[in-house]
């Protein structure tokens, strides 16, 4: 049991003083551009994505199949991640999802990955909860003509206090009825790190 008698307490008041003060300053949290470029590591990270994200739909937006105006309907199947990292590859597709519908030049059927949801909200709709003049109705789906898909690779090298990351994004556009290749690109990207 500490005693808490006037000699003590003159010294124990100043050190719990010292102790909040330096625990309140531990951290600082601001708010940086979200745009701004981010050099924290050479892993892969929100530069990259942006960058792989405007520059595949903006390839992809001038490819004849969407530039033509025909309003292609897309599936989107999951980027295959071949890189020594972790690497969320839903939220590269999932921007360059977004830019593409933002053109208004390109329409998105459900993909795989949430075909699930999908089926359960459809038998949702058919119970006895809903009107069935007002529920959708099961089988009015409309199937994708075309299926997006792609992977990234990477290669790592380090000697002398050097590492360099090289990191290759690809995107292929399959046209689904015929099997053929309508559209494809690639954005690579360096990092090096010096210590």
């Amino acid at each position: 049991m500490i005693d808490l008698n006037r000699p003590s307490r003159l010294v124990l008041l100043p050190l719990l003083a010292a102790l909040a003060l330096g625990a309140g300053c531990a951290e600082k949290t601001r708010y940086g551009d979200a745009r701004g470029v981010e050099t924290v590591t050479n892993q892969f990270g929100s530069t990259d994505l942006q960058m792989i994200a405007e520059s595949m739909t903006r390839s992809m937006l001038n490819a004849p199949v969407v530039a033509g105006g025909n309003l292609p309907i897309v599936t989107v199947q999951e980027v295959k991640n071949k890189t020594s990292e972790y690497i969320d590859t839903r939220t590269i597709t999932d921007s360059i999802r977004v830019e593409l519908q933002k053109s208004g030049r390109v329409r998105f059927a459900v993909d795989a990955a949430a075909m699930e949801q999908q089926i359960e909200e459809l038998k949702r709709q058919q119970s006895e909860y809903y009107d069935a003049k007002k529920s959708t109705e099961i089988g009015k789906m409309v199937g994708a003509a075309f299926r997006l898909e792609g992977n990234i690779t990477s290669i790592v090298k380090e000697a002398k206090g050097v590492k360099d990351v090289y990191y290759k994004f690809n995107l292929q556009l399959w046209n689904v009825q015929n099997g053929l290749l309508d559209w494809t690109d690639e954005k690579e990207i360096r990092k090096t790190t010096s210590k």
